[in-house]
């Protein structure tokens, strides 16, 4: 019995001694033992799915995938902050690159089409005022360009011939019919009888059988009705005459586009079969209606024809082009995360975290932009490509947070600590795109000397094909300045004879009726810029020197110094008169008195 009891007690202090000096576990025996309720499974399609324990998606039916939640967490993924971290060698396989935010010009470019059409202010229809019988034809072809004064058909009238013949007969009575005589004259001249017929008609004492009909203006005929021996009734339209020296674009612009559309704004028009050249003009009038089936309104744009290039029916490629904010908060289309009526942008932070960000998106720029109007601020880094994963990423860290306690929402998805790789350089899409073609800097434009052909800019040297003069190169800033897009200060007359009028609004010429054309406001540069155009003319050609530097001097009424005169006004505020000159206004003859300045 006694020896029984010293075994007992010699087995029990050996299991003692071997509790008390028994070596520590090793981490990994520690890592095998934990709970498994540290462990999590989600979906690699829907990372919203997160269960503890292993199953198959609800939604896809894939098998669950473990990730591991860590027990504990550090500052930077407290309670309440969104960033995520992500371990350089994870950045490098989910092909995240950043960029940052720019700040810069917001301008928009419309590109639609357009057909070329007549002038309307330049047809002139050719009827008569009696019924008459056609005797001869001078003009009888379509096609044909006529000058004003030209005679187009002899008619004859018996109404024109009994009017001759009471105005011989007034004449032959003397001073005592006056009123006879003054009554004859008028209705001569009713009947559009020129005062050069009526003074042949008192000269020769003898009635005319046959009248000619002269045309009204300068003009290309585009309808030709009149036949030699046709009977004319009065008001039947013989003639129709265009102007082709000045034609309408009507472009079609969606109705969304509109309030990018300003009347005076530049605009340029591209022909497929002439690719060479640009045409130039500028906005004259936005239509009041939006066609029903197509959700457009017209624009009319006005452009110089020179040569008859371009021609009523044809189609054309229109461009506008805006700035729309001078410093606008820009960022590329690809950086922003749509999901419903939430944008998301995932800023790059310190220390390999990403931040998602709820943004507020303004218009939609040229190079495949956004402006920004609030959540980020020029200078921040943004991820630009693969942010379709750090959304899964930040969804799925969301989720385990609501799954766990209050420790478990401070702590980080499997994968520990995660730092941000270096940052990779910015793409070069995040640069402001420039404003298009050579005027960008891709290389010169070349003009023509000539004023009248100014309107068209080429992008190859070469002749002009409508004079042969050798074209001048003209580099982006020159080119603005030519025909600039700023603000418009008054419009003025194309004719040089008529520079001296200048008026408020659009309208016509009070001295030629041609259509004023906008004058834009002027730099204080603009005569060394100026003089630096004929030099560059001089150096392109030495053959055209004179006429390049000719062409400088008397570009545009937009293109010449400004000597900032004193200005005259009309007092009624809706007549829109204003001129360097005092005097009186043409159109309700009212005395012009100075501007306040």
């Amino acid at each position: 019995m006694k020896n029984l009891l010293l075994v007992f007690l010699g087995v029990a202090l050996g299991a003692g001694l071997l509790f008390v000096f028994r070596p520590p576990p090793s981490p990994a025996a520690a890592e095998s033992a934990a709970p498994a309720a540290q462990s999590l499974w989600s979906c690699g399609m829907h990372p919203q799915i997160v269960q503890d324990h292993p199953g198959d998606c609800p939604i896809c039916g894939m098998k669950l995938t473990p990730v591991r939640r860590q027990a504990g967490g550090d500052g930077a993924a407290a309670a309440g902050d969104p960033a995520i971290r992500i371990d350089p060698v994870m950045v490098q396989n989910m092909n995240l690159r950043t960029g940052t935010v720019a700040a810069g010009p917001l301008r928009r470019t419309l590109r639609t089409v357009g057909t070329i059409d007549y002038d309307e202010t330049s047809l002139a229809d050719v009827t008569t005022k009696f019924k008459g019988w056609i005797e001869k034809l001078h003009v009888d072809s379509t096609g044909t360009l006529v000058h004003k004064g030209d005679p187009l058909f002899d008619i004859y009238a018996p109404e024109l011939y009994n009017a001759q013949v009471e105005y011989l007969l007034a004449l032959q009575a003397g001073g005592a019919s006056e009123t006879l005589k003054l009554s004859a004259l008028t209705k001569l001249k009713f009947f559009d009888v020129s005062d050069e017929q009526i003074a042949r008609l008192a000269e020769s004492k003898v009635p005319a059988k046959t009248i000619p009909v002269r045309s009204p203006r300068d003009g290309i005929v585009m309808e030709k009705m009149a036949v030699a021996g046709q009977m004319a009734d009065a008001g039947m339209r013989l003639y129709r005459i265009a102007d082709l020296a000045t034609v309408w674009v009507l472009a079609q612009v969606y109705e969304q586009d509109l309030p990018l559309v300003r009347l005076g704004q530049e605009a340029s028009l591209t022909l497929s079969y002439q690719p060479d050249r640009v045409y130039r003009g500028r906005v004259t009038y936005i239509y009041p209606s939006v066609d029903e089936k197509t959700r457009t309104a017209k624009v009319r744009i006005e452009l110089h024809n020179p040569g008859y290039q371009l021609k009523p029916g044809m189609f054309a490629a229109v461009t506008l082009s805006r700035t729309v904010a001078e410093d606008a908060v820009l960022v590329p289309d690809s950086a922003v995360l749509r999901s419903g009526e939430t944008n998301t942008v995932f800023v790059a932070l310190d220390g390999g975290r990403f931040e998602p960000r709820v943004v507020v998106l303004g218009q939609r720029a040229d190079g495949d932009q956004y402006q920004v109007r609030s959540g980020l601020a020029a200078g921040e880094k943004i991820v630009t490509s693969g942010q379709f994963l750090l959304d899964s990423e930040s969804q799925l860290r969301a989720t385990i947070a609501k799954m766990g306690d209050g420790n478990a929402k401070s702590s980080a998805i499997a994968g520990g600590e995660r730092e941000q790789l270096g940052d990779p350089e910015p793409q070069p899409g995040l640069k402001r795109p420039p404003e298009g073609g050579a005027a960008n800097g891709a290389g010169p434009v070349y003009l023509c000397p000539m004023p009248e052909h100014l309107s068209i800019s080429y992008k190859t040297p070469g002749n002009c094909p409508l004079c042969g003069m050798a074209l001048v190169p003209v580099s982006a800033e020159l080119l603005a300045q030519i025909q600039p897009g700023a603000a418009v200060d008054h419009y003025s007359c194309p004719m040089p004879e008529h520079a001296d009028v200048r008026e408020v609004k659009a309208g016509k010429c009070p001295k030629c009726g041609m259509t004023l054309v906008p004058v834009m406001k002027q730099e204080k540069t603009e005569g060394k810029k100026q003089k630096a155009v004929g030099e560059t003319a001089t150096t392109a050609s030495s053959s055209v020197g004179e006429a390049a530097t000719t062409a400088s001097s008397s570009v545009l009424p937009s293109f010449r110094p400004s000597v900032a005169p004193a200005w005259y006004v009309c007092p009624m505020p809706e007549d829109g008169i204003r001129q360097d000159h005092p005097g009186k206004c043409p159109k309700c003859g009212m005395k012009l008195v100075p501007e306040k300045k």
